[in-house]
């Protein structure tokens, strides 16, 4: 009965935050515009929900490359000036909004990781996709990127099997002092490697 009204919920709160938060939203089309003239959204293929994937929406952090510069420039160098900012405050995940009016996406739940997770993943592991992916989730309440990969997957396994109104609110109340701690909110593409790598020896 909750996932229904969790849904209701999450069409709700997506659309108040969306009336609420379009001065916000102007301000940072303009700063990420005269920073460097690039797109303003960046976009990028993630697992949701029983291991679909889909197209999740940020506000671009970093410097536009030519496909043959993306692998030669080091990833904490494209970062731009707004889009340090963005990634700091975790404002750079606002656009997925639109992701949660299109149903692949809840204000809670766990994190949508990149499709290579999810190939690596162990059966038990794979219940952290049982239900749609979020905004913030258990993991990011208790550290965010400062928690090891296998503490992430245990979480959200956690909140998977046991979703609920009181659990939510303890998550958003939790991840609110995160942010405002802006401890531990980005994950570099070595950290990355270094998950995958984990997950992938865990069956070696």
């Amino acid at each position: 009965m909750y996932k229904i009204v969790k849904r209701i919920m999450d069409i709700m709160v997506a659309l108040i935050f969306s009336i609420i938060l379009l001065p916000i939203f102007i301000i940072i089309f303009v700063a990420i515009k005269i920073e460097d003239g690039g797109p303003i959204f960046y976009h990028q293929i993630r697992t949701g929900k029983n291991g679909k994937n889909f197209k999740l929406y940020k506000f671009r952090s970093m410097n536009v490359l030519p496909l043959e510069l993306e692998m030669t420039v080091p990833h904490n160098q494209r970062i731009t000036k707004v889009g340090k900012f963005l990634r700091k405050t975790s404002i750079d995940e606002l656009p997925q909004v639109i992701n949660i009016l299109k149903g692949e996406m809840s204000l809670i739940g766990p994190r949508p990781w990149k499709t290579e997770y999810y190939e690596l993943f162990t059966e038990e592991q794979k219940q952290r996709c049982d239900v749609l992916p979020g905004i913030t989730g258990l993991a990011q309440s208790k550290g965010r990127n400062g928690i090891s990969i296998f503490d992430k997957i245990k979480y959200d396994i956690e909140y998977a099997k046991n979703v609920s109104f009181k659990m939510d609110l303890q998550i958003i109340l939790d991840s609110i002092v995160i942010i405002f701690k802006r401890e531990h909110a980005e994950i570099m593409q070595e950290d990355i490697k270094t998950e995958l790598e984990q997950l992938s020896n865990q069956t070696c």
